[in-house]
């Protein structure tokens, strides 16, 4: 039986490959993909009340209050009444995840649920030549000479985000403030985790459950 319409929420910690399965799950699927940073810059653009407000406290460096963030997005969200969409980057904390849930119905949240070691691998591999921007990755996609740009010969650099102290804090974060999100959405049976190493491994999972609660779009193929 096809839900008619389908609204979902896609978590994972950083670095769990996230915007590639979200993409996926877009040009397979009949879904609006709504992205938190995306919404916020938009309603400032926009210059809506709401994007004004948060502005005040992006402009003093602050964190915008939760209460704030939950109109930006619910008045977004109103829009595609009637429509299927997928929510990325919010809820991020309890409270949201609480007024999110009594403002608008969520069907289902997707966690993609990747070994941390392998993030940290995958991330503290990554070594940039920082006038071009080219990246290279030691395991995945190595310079010709270790630790030079292959065009220029130039010395490669770590950037700050990809050292493995680095990831390891962010991660650690991630899991602190996302865990009882987890929790609430588990306890709500709304919570549907997919586990694997890399995103070819968890995509096929991810596209043959959704499958069973909204019509993918015609002629949609997948590795």
């Amino acid at each position: 039986m096809h839900m008619k319409l389908l609204r979902a929420i896609i978590m994972g910690p950083p670095g769990s490959g996230k915007g590639t399965i979200s993409t996926r799950i877009i040009k397979d699927f009949p879904m609006k993909h709504l992205s938190s940073g995306d919404v916020l810059r938009s309603q400032m653009l926009n210059k809506t009340p709401a994007g004004l407000a948060a502005k005040t406290y992006i402009d003093q460096g602050h964190l915008v209050p939760d209460k704030l963030i939950l109109t930006l997005i619910s008045n977004q969200l109103k829009k595609l009444k009637g429509k299927s969409w997928l929510l990325d980057g919010f809820p991020r904390t309890l409270p949201q995840s609480e007024a999110l849930y009594k403002l608008e119905p969520v069907d289902l949240v997707v966690n993609l649920n990747v070994p941390f070691e392998i993030i940290i691998d995958r991330i503290k591999g990554r070594w940039t030549h920082a006038p071009s921007g080219r990246i290279y990755h030691t395991e995945f996609n190595p310079p010709k000479v270790p630790g030079k740009d292959d065009a220029t010969g130039e010395p490669l650099i770590q950037r700050e985000d990809d050292k493995e102290e680095t990831v390891c804090k962010r991660l650690e974060n991630y899991q602190k403030m996302t865990q009882p999100v987890l929790n609430f959405y588990r306890e709500h049976h709304l919570l549907e985790e997919f586990t694997g190493k890399y995103s070819n491994e968890i995509w096929p999972k991810v596209h043959q459950f959704l499958s069973t609660k909204i019509e993918p779009l015609q002629y949609t193929e997948y590795s």
